[in-house]
């Protein structure tokens, strides 16, 4: 494989990967949102990879890459590392090419995508957890690699793979005869906007791609601001579908030339993005698979009267995450708050608090209290959600005057952390 930086995939190449992809990867529609174009005064459409087989883009790039292998290359099986959706693309890729593959993941990957990889793969695939994050298991995917002589399939930095996701390009281009202004696509490795874009800076260049990562994994934002692909020494994991460390050396080189922004969403965002996808028409997606939505805020004013399309790159959501999900939520709309609470060692402190400190819609979510009796007072960690983010600094100076508040523990991670 050719890694020169210099590398941008040409028409004809991503042509050829989209013959290779015909009936495998599922032409998923391009659908106009009536809620988010009357929201942000726009037409917006969803480019919905969400509804492939394997509920992701991935299969694009995985099963291109894969049904290029020569015979020597698959002698020895394949292996690759993946934090989900990569693995779903490369298990359903070996068992439709009949290719043994070892796949490599974090363990806190959610067990919904560990299953599914099981199905998609039967036989052809075995699955070994490994380390915290994607970098752990690209480590020790590389050292079987070695070890093994076994081909390996990078998520992200290949040519066939970053063809085989600019096909998605392709495709919304055929499905629309107006003019596209924007489109928002999700950032890990950067696979998918290195296609993506290269396509569009081809047929549409007046075009503006904006790329999308979580606020806590701003890989290719830093690197492009650096003018280096830079890897990032810690990152938050949440948003797993687009957590990485360290962009493609390849995506890196074409990002930086073609897209004309890189934004970062906070979690809290992407999480209420999720709830608001889900309870107002039942779309269900995976945090990455929110980012390109929960982008818009940021170019409200830029897209007003536009035609945008947001690239809903996949659906893989573990529902055991749903409590984090409405917390995070909550805590990104100022409306969950979290207090250590000082309580008098003396009957009716707690009824004090209820009545003459909480107002009327404050709900009590969370209360963790041990009472000593050799203290004056007694300090318990309670959670309070409010209907009005407003209503905060007057609940926080009711407790100062009737001497109940401790300490205020959203703006202190650490202790966050630790104590709820």
């Amino acid at each position: 494989m050719n890694l020169t930086t210099t590398y941008s995939p040409t028409l004809e190449a991503v042509r050829q990967a989209a013959k290779t992809l015909k009936g495998i990867a599922s032409l998923t529609p391009l659908s106009y949102n009536e809620y988010y174009s009357k929201q942000w005064n726009c037409n917006v459409f969803f480019k919905r990879e969400d509804l492939q087989q394997v509920r992701s883009y991935k299969i694009r790039g995985s099963y291109n890459k894969i049904a290029s292998l020569t015979a020597s290359q698959i002698e020895n099986e394949i292996v690759c590392a993946s934090a989900g959706n990569h693995a779903q693309g490369v298990a359903i890729s070996c068992k439709l090419l009949k290719i043994k593959g070892t796949i490599f993941m974090p363990t806190p990957t959610p067990n919904q995508k560990i299953e599914q990889v099981k199905m998609f793969g039967e036989e052809y695939v075995e699955v070994v957890l490994v380390g915290d994050s994607f970098d752990d298991a690209y480590h020790a995917a590389m050292e079987e690699s070695e070890r093994l002589n076994k081909t390996f399939i990078h998520p992200f930095n290949d040519e066939k793979v970053i063809e085989g996701q600019a096909t998605i390009g392709l495709e919304i281009l055929k499905q629309t005869e107006n003019p596209i202004d924007y489109v928002f696509v999700p950032v890990g490795g950067g696979g998918l906007s290195a296609g993506l874009s290269s396509i569009f800076k081809i047929l549409s260049p007046m075009t503006k791609i904006i790329g999308v990562e979580p606020k806590g994994a701003p890989s290719m934002s830093t690197s492009i601001k650096n003018d280096r692909n830079t890897t990032l020494k810690k990152i938050e994991n949440f948003v797993d579908g687009a957590a990485v460390k360290r962009v493609g050396d390849l995506n890196f080189a074409i990002c930086k030339e073609n897209l004309h922004d890189m934004v970062t969403v906070d979690e809290g965002n992407v999480c209420q993005t999720i709830l608001d996808l889900y309870n107002r028409q039942a779309i269900v997606v995976e945090p990455a698979g929110a980012l390109s939505i929960g982008a818009l805020s940021q170019y409200a004013e830029q897209i007003k009267g536009k035609n945008v399309v947001c690239v809903i790159s996949g659906s893989n959501n573990d529902i055991t995450r749903t409590a984090e999900i409405k917390e995070r939520a909550l805590l990104y709309a100022n409306l969950k708050h979290y207090f250590i609470i000082k309580f008098p060692q003396r009957a009716g402190a707690l009824r004090e608090f209820l009545a003459e400190v909480l107002g009327p819609t404050d709900d009590i979510t969370h209360f963790e209290y041990t009472k000593k009796t050799n203290r004056e007072n007694g300090a318990a960690v309670v959670g309070l959600q409010l209907k009005n983010a407003d209503d905060l600094e007057a609940l926080i100076t009711k407790m100062k005057l009737r001497n109940f508040y401790g300490d205020y523990l959203n703006d202190k991670p650490d202790l966050f952390q630790f104590l709820v």
